[in-house]
Parts: structure tokens; C-alpha cells; sequence
């Protein structure tokens, strides 16, 4: 998830992130089992199962990594439908953790990664000192954790809007799990977040309380709205959510280059992070048309909502999904075509 935060799943930090998912190869997309993470960030890492076919020299498969967050898996869905309807590639998929999937897109286990956070330490080590990643350019769409409040409070108590209020409002937002404390809602671990530091460095009566993945967060998010109660949470843009929920975000101390470096002392917001591609570096080289396509593929933040809805609101599946808004908008991905 978003100058870069440090590592979703640690997303370390977007990444201690936003991050994570578990992983399982499939031949043709997600498995119904894997399709109940749609809307998580959560899952084991399974990168060891992946397709037997990634980096085949002379294959037509494409194997892309795709995260647990619905967000991500829009844009795989899209870019899956076209690769095999309009180039005739098999596309695999595997479901990857933030971290390993660099590892794993590193070795050849998969071709592409549609969607990054930021993770500094890897794009040194494999793009800029081993070269065994390439970079495929910029996904179109801008990246922002933060922290959140509903709408609705906020404008009951326009003063919840900044940090420093917040905890003139620890009370109401206690829960059975947050000892005492206000409680800040986070989904995964293994998402990029900088919340507990947050918390002790700012001096807030507040307890970071893990939902466990995307889906139980949306899941709690759902029911506090529809009972109009407060709450607090860590949450991020693009998020097809907001759209059904709308969410107003809290001010933090403002984010400046360097001021999330050291994970303990982070005291700042999150930053706003162009989403990135990357390619493995023989893929990047020998794959062909599918390598072109996917260093075109760029849309926006409202076409990836657009798809995630529809998966995750209207239950169509990812390739429905993909086909309806391939349907409707030529106009956008003939431009990606090689």
C-alpha cells in the first residue's frame, strides 16, 4: 500500500502491511476455496505449489501472483481475461504473501506482480543489486493507508477528524477486545502497518486490535454502519467499500520522506504511493506479447472499483466480472493490446 511505506506484511509495514494473502496455485483462476478471500488480506503462504508452467522457456502460460485484497485480484481478473481471449495465453494464478511474492517472483515461481505497496528492501535486492526483477511501470492507481472514521461520526463530531482529539472519544469507541482502551481496528497482520508504533509514539488510549483479514474487517465495518455506531479503523484507498460505507479520514502528523524509516519510532502518516508492477527479469526479456500487455496494462482508480464491486458486492465471479467491464470499456484496454 502506499513514498513508500515500509513492508505491507510486517502490507512490513500498506505493508506490515496492507498486505498478505495465502497462496495456492490454480490452472485457471482462484478455487472456490481461495475465492473466500476475495475480500481478505489474509492466507498461508503457499508459494512452493506454484504453476509448474511459470517461466516455461517457450510456453504460452502467464502465471501472476495475485494478493488476497479484492483490489488486487480486479486487476489479475482483468488482465487474466485478456491475455487468454485476446492474446491466447493459459494464465495460472497464486495466491502470494506481500513478501514472499518477491521471492517467488524473483525465482521464476511467477511472472507478474499487478499490484506493490512499496517494499524498498526488495527493489534493492532484486532489482537494482541481483537484476532478477524488472520494473513494468506504473499501475495507475495511487496507493493511501490511513486511519478512518465513519461519515456519519465525523460529522456528529467534526473534532474526531484530528489525532489529537481522539482520545476525547476513547470511551465510545472501547470494545470487549480493546482492554479498556479506544479501540483502532486493523485487518491482517501481515499487512504494511505502523499502527502499534503509531499508538505508543502519539501517547493514545488506544489498543490496535487485528480483524484478521480484509473480509472480517469489512464484515465489522458493515455491522458497526448498520447499527450506526462509532469506530476507528486502519484503512486504505482504492477500496471498493467506501463507496457503500463512506469513510473520513483522520488527520495524522504529516508524512515526510524519512519519518517511517525506523518502524519503532514512526510517529507520522502513511504516505501516498503510486501502485507499481514488477516482472521476472527473463519474463520481462523473452515474454513476448504477454510481457508488452502487461507493462501497458494502466487504469485507474476508478475502473479497479468499478471490478472490485462486482466481485465483492454484486458475488460475481472474477471472470464475470472481468468480462463485463472488458465489454464496456474497449476504448481503455485496446490501448494495452502489443
Amino acid at each position: 500500500m502506499p513514498a513508500t511505506p515500509r513492508v505491507r506484511g510486517t502490507r512490513t509495514q500498506p505493508g506490515r502491511t496492507r498486505a498478505g494473502a495465502g497462496r495456492t496455485a490454480v490452472t485457471a483462476w482462484l478455487t472456490a476455496a481461495a475465492l473466500t478471500v476475495l475480500t481478505g488480506c489474509g492466507a498461508a503462504d503457499m508459494t512452493k505449489q506454484t504453476s509448474p508452467f511459470a517461466n516455461a522457456e517457450g510456453a504460452r502460460t502467464v502465471t501472476l501472483s495475485v494478493q488476497s485484497w479484492v483490489g488486487a485480484q480486479s486487476n489479475v481478473a482483468v488482465a487474466k481475461y485478456l491475455l487468454e481471449h485476446r492474446l491466447g495465453y493459459r494464465v495460472d494464478t497464486v495466491q502470494v504473501d506481500e513478501v514472499p511474492a518477491w521471492d517467488a517472483l524473483s525465482q521464476g515461481r511467477v511472472d507478474a506482480i499487478l499490484e506493490d505497496w512499496g517494499h524498498p528492501e526488495q527493489e534493492q535486492r532484486y532489482v537494482e543489486d541481483k537484476k532478477t526483477i524488472a520494473r513494468g511501470g506504473g499501475l495507475g492507481v495511487t496507493g493511501h493507508i490511513g486511519w478512518f472514521v465513519p461519515t456519519y461520526f465525523a460529522r456528529q463530531h467534526p473534532d474526531v477528524t484530528n489525532w489529537k482529539n481522539l482520545d476525547r472519544y476513547a470511551r465510545q469507541l472501547r470494545t470487549a477486545e480493546s482492554g479498556g482502551k479506544g479501540q483502532l481496528m486493523d485487518g491482517s497482520p501481515s499487512y504494511v502497518t505502523n499502527d502499534k508504533a503509531l499508538v505508543k509514539n502519539l501517547k493514545l488510549n488506544y489498543q490496535v486490535v487485528f480483524a484478521g483479514s480484509e473480509a472480517a474487517q469489512i464484515t465489522q465495518m458493515r455491522q458497526f454502519a448498520k447499527e450506526h455506531k462509532p469506530f476507528l479503523t486502519y484503512w486504505y484507498t482504492p477500496q471498493w467499500l467506501s463507496k457503500k460505507v463512506p469513510m473520513t479520514e483522520v488527520k495524522l502528523p504529516p508524512y515526510k520522506t524519512g519519518c517511517d524509516t525506523d518502524p519503532k519510532k514512526v510517529a507520522c502518516a502513511y504516505p501516498h504511493t503510486p501502485l507499481q508492477k514488477y516482472l521476472n527479469a527473463n519474463f520481462a526479456r523473452d515474454g513476448g506479447k504477454a510481457a508488452a500487455f502487461l507493462r501497458n496494462f494502466r487504469w485507474t482508480t476508478e475502473d479497479q472499483n468499478e471490478v472490485s464491486l462486482l466481485i465483492a458486492d454484486q458475488k460475481l465471479t472474477p471472470e464475470q466480472a472481468a468480462k463485463k467491464w472488458v465489454d464496456s470499456h474497449p476504448s481503455k484496454w485496446r490501448k494495452w493490446l502489443p
